[in-house]
């Protein structure tokens, strides 16, 4: 299939000769075929994007090229998975494995480093004691707690401890992981009777770097467990870092024991990135994927945009016009993107209309979604729900949180990132998604 899909590159830029088309295409392959589907790679999502507008064109070309009926799905180059692969218990530190083995095994992100986190004022602080940390873990600051709200950079700053750790020493046993994943683990261990293996698997961990800590709050088990974890981790000489929304002390719900443990190390605040340092993220997100764009342009979307996370999808979206428009990305085009007409947001429904246009579509009473119900069509409705009212009305996390009675924002970043992931690898849901927003 993979020379079929060489020859059919060479028939179609032959016949449809093209300045953008022929080099997009030229680097794109074949990861992943069956009888009927195969998934193709491209280098970036602009270019995800861009031949997704032609995808139709495409699958039937390439469907009367070998003679029978093919579905294309195009994915970012490293983000295919492997269906039916059972999810680790444990982590493998095999220390024959390669850098990336090892890296993926470790729960990490390979671009949260120190290299390419930037630093200024808001910052400064909190990344001088983390490569602190890094530089001689279980002695400087242990436990290391940083809290900030979203988009501050604390996942990128608590990863780049543990990148830190293991190219020092690869030896050492590093595990990146959220409050929910090990309070996941823990619950599948007492199911499967193998608590034993959980144990094993966090108490040997020479840097444990653990997200969103707040989300144990009230969970009496599961606290046990994590303070048990901690001392024991720290009685072999290891170090623990987590994150966090707000400080230990402002934690419901926590246990007092552990609030002691969290206060015990170093507690940094990390605000939001003023102007320099949006800007220098944005620097660095367009040279991670080669965007031609100038300095003058990148602070105009800085200055503009003051949310650390909506830097990142902002770029992409005018990365992904400026290709299919086949211009060159311009201080205009800012104007135009970012100059919305007030106009276009009046038209907009409210959210309450929205929820009720949803709910609809999917058969279930609007009451329903801002109950404490986890059933599992509920749930997932509430999620595509999140994910809507942040792409089309643009609202906060926190003003999602509070339309839909949700007790904490980072809830609504775990539904909106869920969604948006399914959309991505799942065409046919994507489609769905499209006709629930049209239907708007």
């Amino acid at each position: 299939m993979t020379q079929e899909w060489v020859d059919f590159i060479a028939y179609f830029t032959q016949n449809n000769p093209s300045p953008v088309m022929t080099p997009i295409l030229k680097n794109t392959s074949i990861v992943d075929f069956s009888e009927k589907n195969i998934s193709v790679s491209c280098e970036n999502l602009g270019m995800k994007i861009f031949l997704e507008t032609r995808k139709k064109e495409f699958e039937r070309a390439f469907s009367k090229k070998v003679g029978k009926d093919i579905h294309i799905t195009f994915i970012v180059r490293g983000k295919i998975k492997k269906k039916g692969k059972k999810i680790e218990t444990t982590p493998l530190f095999d220390f024959k494995e390669t850098k990336e083995e090892i890296i993926r095994k470790s729960g990490l992100q390979a671009k949260h480093t120190f290299a390419n986190f930037a630093v200024s004022t808001s910052n400064q602080f909190a990344y001088t004691a983390a490569k602190s940390v890094s530089q001689n873990i279980g002695v400087a600051y242990n436990p290391l707690f940083i809290y900030g709200g979203v988009g501050v950079g604390k996942t990128h700053l608590t990863q780049a401890v543990a990148h830190a750790v293991l190219e020092k020493d690869s030896i050492k046993k590093v595990l990146y992981c959220t409050s929910e994943e090990f309070t996941n683990d823990l619950i599948e261990s007492i199911r499967e009777k193998s608590t034993a293996l959980f144990r094993r698997k966090y108490r040997i961990l020479h840097l444990l770097v653990m997200d969103d800590i707040q989300f144990i709050a009230g969970k009496n088990y599961i606290q046990e467990e994590l303070y048990h974890t901690f001392n024991t981790i720290i009685k072999n000489g290891g170090q623990v870092v987590f994150t966090s929304d707000r400080p230990p002390k402002e934690i419901e719900r926590l246990e007092d024991r552990l609030r002691s443990r969290f206060s015990g190390g170093l507690t940094i605040d990390v605000q939001k990135p003023d102007f320099e340092l949006r800007s220098a993220i944005l620097l660095i997100k367009a040279q991670e994927r080669n965007i031609d764009i100038d300095i003058e342009t990148i602070k105009l979307i800085a200055a503009r945009i003051d949310d650390a996370r909506e830097l990142e999808g902002k770029l992409l979206e005018i990365y992904a016009r400026s290709i299919l428009e086949n211009q060159k990305i311009t201080t205009n085009m800012i104007e135009n993107e970012l100059n919305k007409k007030k106009d276009d947001i009046a038209k907009k429904r409210s959210p309450s209309e929205i929820i009720k246009i949803v709910c609809g579509f999917y058969g279930i009473k609007p009451a329903l979604i801002k109950n404490e119900t986890r059933k599992e069509k509920i749930s997932h409705t509430r999620q595509i729900l999140m994910f809507i009212l942040r792409s089309t009305l643009k609202l906060t996390y926190e003003e999602i949180a509070y339309i839909l009675r949700r007790k904490d924002h980072t809830t609504i970043i775990h539904g909106v990132e869920k969604i948006t992931n399914l959309t991505m690898q799942n065409p046919v849901f994507k489609e769905e998604i499209d006709r629930v927003i049209n239907s708007l």
